[in-house]
């Protein structure tokens, strides 16, 4: 019989039965649908970690304090980072370039008879490029792709300098919804508002914001801000010294390792921290990288991938088996006909490769549709978490090859069981 032959046959096979091939596709449907809507998924949670952090810059090495839990609640394990600790590092440590710090914290702000509880912010000079950096705020109606810069952040006035900071000046900067509630459209620059009972100047307005992801705007608000100098914030509007958060700029990322050396090395005799028993030192801060940060959530997201895959490989060796018996029946019922195409002249490898053709297609179709069920998927899965589903083209061939990988491996043995049967029993067959 010639290939040809054999393939008519085997398609002829198949078309007799239409709702037992039907069913017997589905669980190739279902396993590929579901390697490739995983697969989407992993990719998504790969990128979303990779979004996350993009803040972190690959100069940049983010100094925390450690914390531990007493009583239900988080208290610092030893000494809290101060904006000493920052002001002494680009001295203490010379491959840090500059440091940026920055020191939260909540309190009243009064102009005239308006009085607003809210959260103020004391950072540098360059907090506007780090928020560009930072890439999820934005002027709202910003066209998409456009080069941001620091003056499209202000409405008006202008952000604190170096200077200022350095000299604790007695200036803020408003959000663009504080500036309305407190001034009600008039003009801000050059008046002077009260934050805990502090005089500070108001020398500009941050213009509109929105958030870049348009499913945090309902619960973001970034124009609800107060900023001010770090030095300002840590001298005049805390009771107790604050936890000052620190970024430092390495000078060459080369070198970060030798760089969190000299980091650590510093805040250790600040500190005053000495060595356990086993030899290590019992630090009460961490130094992250982003190659540290995104090597550890990578790892979670690949485990996460490879979880889901095992489960989509799970569906697709049950889907295997649901075509070993169907053929295996197909072969039962087909045994007088395996036993007339014998005796007319089929061979052994005539029989086997019409029930592995027949396999195949079955997988092949079910392959096919399992795809396009698993690409019409993709958008139900992301829906599921967080929009965050990313197709790989290269998975679509991959699934497809497995499919088919599975509908071979799975009807060899149906196929090796019809062409072993003896012919003159076969034709006794009733």
């Amino acid at each position: 019989m010639t290939f040809l032959n054999v393939l008519r046959t085997a398609l002829s096979g198949i078309a007799a039965n239409k709702l037992r091939t039907g069913l017997t596709m589905l669980g190739i449907i279902i396993g590929v649908a579901s390697v490739i809507a995983t697969l989407a998924l992993g990719n998504g949670a790969r990128a979303a970690v990779e979004n996350s952090f993009r803040f972190l810059g690959s100069d940049q090495i983010q100094v925390s304090g450690q914390f531990a839990v007493e009583d239900g609640e988080p208290k610092p394990a030893g000494k809290l980072l101060s904006y000493e600790d920052g002001l002494t590092l680009t001295d203490a440590a010379p491959l840090i370039d500059r440091v940026e710090m920055t020191v939260r914290g909540s309190g009243k702000v009064r102009h005239g008879q308006t009085t607003l509880d809210m959260t103020f912010t004391g950072v540098d000079a360059g907090a506007l490029t780090s928020m560009i950096a930072d890439g999820k705020v934005q002027p709202v109606g910003w066209p998409a792709g456009a080069l941001l810069t620091s003056e499209a952040f202000l409405a008006r006035g202008r952000f604190f300098s170096h200077s200022e900071v350095a000299a604790g000046a007695q200036v803020c900067v408003l959000g663009y919804r504080t500036a309305d509630d407190l001034f009600l459209g008039d003009d801000p620059i050059g008046q002077t508002v009260w934050i805990n009972r502090k005089p500070c100047e108001v020398i500009g307005v941050i213009a509109e914001l929105e958030t870049v992801d348009e499913q945090e705007r309902t619960r973001a608000k970034p124009n609800d801000a107060f900023y001010l100098p770090v030095s300002t914030a840590v001298q005049s509007l805390f009771e107790n010294e604050p936890w000052v958060e620190i970024t430092a700029h390495v000078t060459d990322e080369a070198r970060m390792d030798e760089a969190k050396t000299q980091i650590a090395a510093h805040l250790r005799t600040r500190h005053g921290i000495e060595q356990g028993s086993d030899g290590k030192w019992l630090d009460d801060f961490r130094l992250t990288t982003k190659k540290d940060i995104l090597g550890v959530q990578q790892d979670a997201a690949r485990t996460f991938s490879v979880l889901l895959t095992a489960l989509a490989v799970v569906s697709l060796v049950v889907g295997g088996f649901g075509i070993m018996n169907v053929m295996l029946v197909s072969v039962t019922e087909r045994t007088r006909e395996i036993g007339v195409r014998m005796a007319v002249g089929a061979r052994q490898q005539d029989v086997v490769l019409q029930f592995l053709l027949e396999a195949a297609l079955l997988s092949l179709a079910g392959g096919l549709v399992g795809i396009l069920v698993g690409i019409l998927s993709i958008p139900l899965a992301a829906s599921l978490n967080a929009g965050l589903a990313l197709l790989d083209p290269a998975s679509i061939p991959v699934a497809l090859l497995v499919a088919l990988a599975t509908g071979i491996i799975f009807g060899l043995y149906p196929a090796l069981r019809a062409a072993r049967l003896d012919p003159i029993e076969a034709l006794r067959y009733e």
